[in-house]
This record gives C-alpha cells, structure tokens and sequence, in this order.
C-alpha cells in the first residue's frame, strides 16, 4: 500500500470552502503548508481556514484564473465543483478550469482529482467497478441536471492532462461523504426534525457506501501515493454500506424522529461501489457509519442526544 508522507510539503487544495476540501485542508496544514484555493465568498470559512495555517488564494476556475497557486506546489488535491445548473459554465469550469490547473501545475509530484460515483449510469441494484458503462446519474434532479456530465467530462480533462504533462493522477470517485460539517445523511437530519418526507427511489434500498471525514482525510495521502500515468482510476467509499432507509432509520432512532419515507422515481437510484480496487490500492476505512453519524448528531445536533 503506497502513501505519501505529509511533512513539511506544499499542497494545494481546491474547493477548499467546500464540506470535504475544508477539513482535509485543515489536517494537512497541521504540518505542511497548504495553500487553499476557492472563490471564497464564504468570509467565515475563509476567517476558520486562516486561523487554522491555510493560506486562501482566490482562483476563478471558469475563467482559467489559477496563476495565484504555486505553481511549484508539490501536491495538488481537487475537489472543486461548479454547480450552477447552467451547462455553458459549469462545462467551462469544471472540465476547462480543470485543465487550467492541471497545466499550471504539471511539475507537481501527484495530483488527486475528487471525481463522483454519480457518473455512473442508473442500472438498479448493480454494484458498479470502475469499467461499468458511465450515464446521466443526476439528471432526473431538476436541480442538478448538469452534474453527471460535467462530472465525466472533467474525468476526460484529468485523463488527457495526466497523458499530455506526464502528470502522476489519481481519479477517485466519491460516493457519500459526510461529517461533522455536514453531507447527505446531515441533509435528511435536518429534514425529519422538520417533519418533511426523505425521497426514496421506488426500486428500494438505495443503498451508498457513505465515508466520513476522518477516513477522507486519512486516504488522501495514500490516494496522491498511488497517481500515476495513465491515471489511476479508483471508486472511493465507506467499507460499510448502507442505504438511506437504514441511515435515516438509525437517525430515527438517536433523534427520537422516525422518519417518513416517500418512493418515487424522481430521485437517483442504489449506486453501490465495488470497493476492491480501493481496498488493494489504500486499504479499508475505519468509521463505521453508526459511529460516524453518531459523532456527526453529536457535532450538529447534541441536544438530540443529551449533550
């Protein structure tokens, strides 16, 4: 199993307001210099990334401006997205920028680009490997209709970027994350102490393979260990699955909410990962999900549980 030793390196972190990027960020910054990049709108993260050792370098995927990073950076770990719903921008920022930036920092020793298991295309209660046939996965969301593919155009960029700049990459795509900052399972939380139904696809469970932070910010370092040329291509998820009506029932049963499932066939299907790639790659994850939505109530919600 390959890793990185994070000491004393340069990193650049994308996306770094972000639920997943901003607490990878923060560990790494505990012995490293890491150079944060985002828009930042959010004044408040940027105020929390500050005073954690992060330094924030305002960037602009959609217009290509990265020339603010160090470009001798040794390390570049993405997780930017662009959600806008409109295909001209989010196309331009997700896969354009993306090349911008794997351009801008082709010396680097390896970059890791956050992909999605939401290129997969729906196919029901299929445990998908990395080769199975990709589809719009997001696109019955009216919300997010450009999603899916800009997720997979931005694979093709990293794929071509890694080729063109003999750039070591590693794709990793990411089912469900989640945390004390938040993540799906935070999302139907806050949803049954409203009282409001969770969507369920009607071809029940809609099972996931959700990942907590501690277990992301653990994988970084062996996931940038195993970037390569061509780009290492790996699914990245909790060991454990579990579907929404098994979290949300466990969520039911700390919150004293039980919640109140509606079926339809406007919401995504099961995207279950076959996970052997991962675990021969970077080995297994450590949070189980009780546990780890458990901390994550604790984190959001402590009076549910006394505290």
């Amino acid at each position: 199993m390959a890793a990185v030793e994070f000491e004393g390196r340069t990193i650049v972190v994308t996306g770094v307001t972000g639920q997943v990027a901003e607490p990878v960020a923060v560990a790494l910054a505990q012995r490293n210099e890491v150079v944060g990049a985002a828009r930042f709108r959010d004044t408040a993260a940027r105020s929390r990334l500050e005073a954690a050792g992060v330094r924030c370098v305002p960037v602009d995927l959609l217009t290509g401006d990265v020339a603010g990073l160090p470009a001798d950076a040794e390390f570049v770990v993405n997780f930017a997205v662009a959600k806008t719903n409109d295909w001209e921008k989010d196309l331009r920022a997700n896969s354009g920028g993306l090349a911008y930036l794997m351009e801008h920092h082709q010396e680097a020793r390896a970059f890791l680009h956050c992909s999605t298991t939401g290129v997969y295309k729906p196919m029901g209660h299929h445990v998908f490997a990395e080769e199975d046939e990709l589809g719009d996965n997001h696109g019955v969301w009216p919300f997010l209709r450009t999603y899916s593919i800009c997720k997979i155009a931005a694979e093709a960029t990293a794929r071509w970027a890694a080729d063109r700049f003999r750039l070591p990459t590693t794709i990793a795509r990411l089912s469900v994350p989640y945390g004390d900052r938040g993540g799906w399972p935070a999302i139907h939380l806050e949803m049954m102490l409203q009282g409001a139904e969770i969507p369920v696809h009607v071809d029940a469970p809609s099972v996931y393979h959700p990942i907590h932070e501690d277990d992301i910010i653990a994988m970084v370092p062996r996931l940038l260990g195993v970037a390569a040329t061509p780009a290492t291509l790996v699914n990245w998820g909790g060991t454990e699955a579990a579907s929404i009506e098994e979290w949300c029932g466990y969520l039911g049963e700390l919150s004293g909410r039980a919640p109140v499932f509606s079926p339809t066939r406007d919401t995504i299907d099961s995207v279950q990962i076959d996970l052997t790639r991962m675990h021969e790659l970077v080995g297994s994850t450590t949070v189980g999900w009780r546990d780890g939505i458990r901390r994550m109530v604790e984190a959001r919600h402590p009076e549910l549980l006394g505290g």
